[in-house]
């Protein structure tokens, strides 16, 4: 499943008319809140269905097939081996997310739907608000909070499936962003190897000794609405949370606050001036985002901040889209710093942004003690054993991680390093409009406004986005 969740207009009008109607008639329809725990707990006959956006043959393939050839034959079975005739059903889907999305809404709105769903992680705000889905102890009970995966998933990626304080789904998957590097460059540059910032200040420093390079562009930051998603997890949110601030909390959506003003600052560093330290050209590009990984891939870039997928898909020797063959001796990487040492959320000396996917369990569901072992067994180490079937991905589990990363020492960094000190953007209905707003933001830098004139536009756009469904802090 994508992570970028940006609504197309007629969608996006769709689906916050179904949340409204949702939240109008939920009293009556059934599709909130879960029933009783204890449910069907002893029944010997269970039927039960998942559904992800997912097809064998299709979009997400591998997943579908690791779902139909190895989690249905394997959980029936150990079920069997209980007394319990279990028959599970695989809801396949091969469509775009936001059809999908309006697709499991609508069904859990009235009341329907496969018993374990697979959703984006930035979904699940939404989700909860609208009645959809419910916390999985108030659908399962005690059970939930005795499952001792949760001891292998590290707190900060339970955010990606949490709401409010409680745990509405178990995660997938996950990343982590952070600075790729070209350590060739840096050497000619008069930079250490195993180089670390610890703050915007010594990582600029660096982009300035790069800049004495010919033919060498020192760093991009993704900016403006072409780089879409990219622009505000690869660039904005993560440096904001460098400031100590998120751009949602509790219940307020930040404005033209000192952190989103000192964020926009940062940018204006990178690409102000008469001789920015990145190339300002690439973000107006519809294409930009793939020619920076080509500039990097070339050595004519040297740093990219990213997630892990430049590492694993881009420029992965054998089947990156930008393939680079000496990636493993040239490529360093480093954690993003904060502002200054301790300046980060929750006081942190560096940060990181992630996203990610999940199942949840339909708080509508016949056979809920049931659902939550097939939700756990799907969860378990054996069955990421069985989906990874041997390739280096990141997963929620530091245990699987441990092994499955074992020989990859870019992705274990992610999981070891990264993973502890993330943050995740809210998964709430109106993000995306607030996402472009930052992009647009970003934009106006890159065009020459100052850091002051972008926040207070975008402070302005951001109170039409909010209007009377929530409020804005500058705080």
């Amino acid at each position: 499943m994508k992570l970028n969740t940006r609504l197309g207009g007629s969608v996006a009008g769709l689906l916050a008319a179904t949340l409204v109607l949702a939240a109008c008639g939920s009293d009556d329809d059934g599709g909130s809140g879960g029933g009783d725990p204890s449910q069907n707990a002893d029944a010997t006959e269970v039927t039960l269905t998942i559904t992800d956006n997912a097809i064998v043959g299709g979009k997400n393939s591998e997943g579908a097939t690791w779902v139909t050839e190895w989690v249905i034959p394997e959980f029936t079975a150990m079920q069997e081996e209980k007394g319990v005739d279990v028959t599970v059903e695989f809801e396949e889907n091969g469509v775009d997310d936001e059809e999908y999305k309006t697709k499991i809404a609508l069904d859990l709105q009235s009341g329907e739907g496969a018993d374990i769903i697979g959703i984006d992680g930035i979904w699940t705000g939404e989700f909860a608000e609208a009645g959809y889905i419910a916390p999985l102890s108030d659908v399962a009970g005690d059970a939930v909070d005795e499952w001792d995966g949760w001891e292998q998933i590290p707190e900060s990626v339970q955010q990606a499936m949490s709401f409010g304080g409680e745990k509405y789904g178990i995660p997938l998957g996950t990343d982590g962003r952070v600075i790729f590097f070209n350590k060739e460059l840096f050497a000619q540059a008069g930079l250490p190897e195993d180089w670390q910032p610890t703050s915007w200040d010594e990582l600029l420093d660096a982009a300035r000794a790069l800049q004495q390079l010919d033919g060498v562009t020192p760093m991009q930051i993704n900016a403006g609405t072409a780089m879409g998603e990219a622009t505000t997890m690869q660039g904005f949110l993560p440096f904001l949370a460098g400031t100590g601030e998120l751009i949602e909390e509790d219940g307020a959506w930040r404005g033209a606050s000192a952190g989103v003003t000192e964020t926009l600052g940062f940018y204006a560093e990178v690409y102000g001036g008469d001789e920015p330290l990145g190339d300002p050209l690439i973000q107006q590009e519809a294409q930009g985002r793939d020619t920076s990984f080509q500039m990097f891939a070339d050595g004519e870039l040297g740093m990219l901040i990213e997630s892990d997928y430049l590492w694993r898909s881009v420029i992965n020797p054998e089947e990156g889209i930008a393939p680079m063959p000496n990636r493993d001796e040239v490529v360093g990487w480093a954690k993003i710093p904060a502002r200054e040492p301790g300046a980060g959320v929750n006081g942190q000396d560096f940060v990181s942004m992630s996203g990610g996917t999940g199942r949840v369990l339909n708080p509508n569901t016949e056979y809920p003690q049931q659902a939550w072992e097939l939700l756990q067994f799907m969860n378990s180490p054996e069955a990421y054993e069985a989906m990874l079937a041997g390739s280096a991905r990141i997963t929620p589990r530091d245990d699987v991680n441990a092994e499955a990363l074992a020989g990859d020492p870019m992705l274990s960094y992610i999981a070891e390093e990264v993973l502890p000190i993330t943050s995740y953007r809210p998964s709430l209905a109106l993000y995306p409009q607030v996402s472009v707003a930052l992009q647009e933001a970003t934009a106006a830098i890159v065009s020459g406004d100052s850091p002051e004139e972008a926040a207070a536009s975008y402070q302005s756009e951001l109170e039409d986005i909010v209007g009377d469904d929530g409020s804005v802090t500058t705080d």
